[in-house]
Parts: structure tokens; sequence; C-alpha cells
């Protein structure tokens, strides 16, 4: 697997994907148009080649990168996309959360929380999409430990370590009235129990968080 390969895009079906909030018992639909999401989490590998920048706490090109803030997803999306040639999607003011989404941009960026779920699902049902220690690292059977990307079973539509293995940075503000600038996180990590690792299961930090089992997967619009 090179660095190329590593960031490899599944086309993702429109579809209509119905989150909820555990916390404040809602829930909302949101109808989703068609777009790209890579096939693995970005590696450390992919990271260091774009940024000069190796910040996981692990070592391995081939490790999922962690100890990354949401900001740093952000700058990320932006450099590989000048790499590729794409128009990059975000737009950063001097404030610290200042950064606009330019969605007519074909240029990588982060998914949104109901893009996440709808591809962590690809059509299933469960809370997860296939037994547990078959398809994601987590507390019981990662040895408390980070692994490679793509070491265990993908889902239906190909999408591998979606649950388990590093948090996935989301676009979205988690509660603008209760929680502020904080983002939303997804999937799971490898030193979580099995009842983090579900699809619907939602966190949230702020911006500027750095832990080692954050990382992020990258995706794209698709732009006509």
């Amino acid at each position: 697997m090179d660095t190329r390969s590593e960031n490899e895009m599944v086309a993702i079906p429109s579809g209509r994907i119905t989150l909820s909030d555990r916390r404040t018992q809602r829930s909302w639909p949101v109808e989703l148009a068609p777009y790209q999401l890579a096939r693995f989490p970005v590696t450390q590998g992919l990271y260091a080649q774009i940024t000069g920048r190796r910040p996981s706490s692990a070592e391995g090109d081939k490790l999922p990168v962690e100890g990354v803030s949401w900001w740093d997803a952000i700058r990320f999306c932006n450099a590989l996309s000048q790499r590729d040639g794409h128009t990059p999607v975000y737009h950063v003011g001097a404030d610290a959360d200042d950064v606009e989404w330019d969605v007519s941009a074909d240029g990588y960026r982060l998914p949104t929380e109901a893009e996440w779920e709808h591809a962590c699902r690809a059509g299933t049902t469960g809370p997860q999409y296939g037994p547990l220690d078959e398809i994601a690292w987590y507390r019981g059977n990662s040895h408390e430990r980070i692994h490679d990307v793509g070491g265990k079973r993908s889902n239906p539509w190909g999408l591998h370590d979606m649950l388990g293995n590093v948090w996935n940075w989301c676009w979205d503000v988690y509660d603008a009235e209760v929680y502020g600038t904080y983002r939303v996180l997804r999937g799971g990590g490898w030193f979580d129990e099995h009842w983090s690792c579900r699809a619907s299961a939602r966190r949230r930090s702020h911006p500027s968080f750095q832990v080692d089992d954050v990382g992020f997967r990258i995706a794209r619009s698709v732009v006509h």
C-alpha cells in the first residue's frame, strides 16, 4: 500500500440517515447526496508526506495518524487538495474558530457526521456492521495499542476501520449552545469498550484537542 492508495476514495451512494443524541433524547433525519469517503483512515505515512510532521505517539507508516487536532485535519485536507490539483475546501480566517466550507470546491474535507454514519452503516441496521472482533480494534482485542489500517474486515461498502482503532473527527459542531465550538467525534478507538464502537455513538471535543486515539478520515463532494 503506497501513500497514493492510502487515500483511495470509495463512492458512497445517496441516502437518508437518522441521527440521534442520547444526552438530549432527540433524533433528526438527514438527506445525503452522493459523496466519496476514504477507504482507510489517514495514515502516519500519508500525513508525514503531506505535512512533514509525525505527531503520533506510536510509530509506523501504516498506523492511523493520531495526536491530531480538528484544526490539523482541516489543514491537512487543504494541503492534500493542493497536492492533487483540487480546489481547497476550507477558507481559514484570522480568528482561531473562523473556518468556512466552500461547498463548490472539489477538494478533500472532513465528512459530516451524517455522512460518516451513513457510510459506516453501509446499509446495515444494527449497532455494528458485523461481529466487533472481526471488524474493529477495541479494548477487547487491541492489547491496548493502535494497529495498522486495513487489518480488520471492511464493511459492505469496502470501508475499513470505521469502528475502532481511532476516533474520527467530523466537520460538525456538536452542540453550540452547550459546548461552544466542540466538534463531533465518531467511531470509537483502540482503548474503548465495545459500547463506544457503535455506528450511532457520538463524542465531542474542542477542535484543538489532541490524543493518541483520535485521528480522521477524508471525504470529497461529488461536484458538478
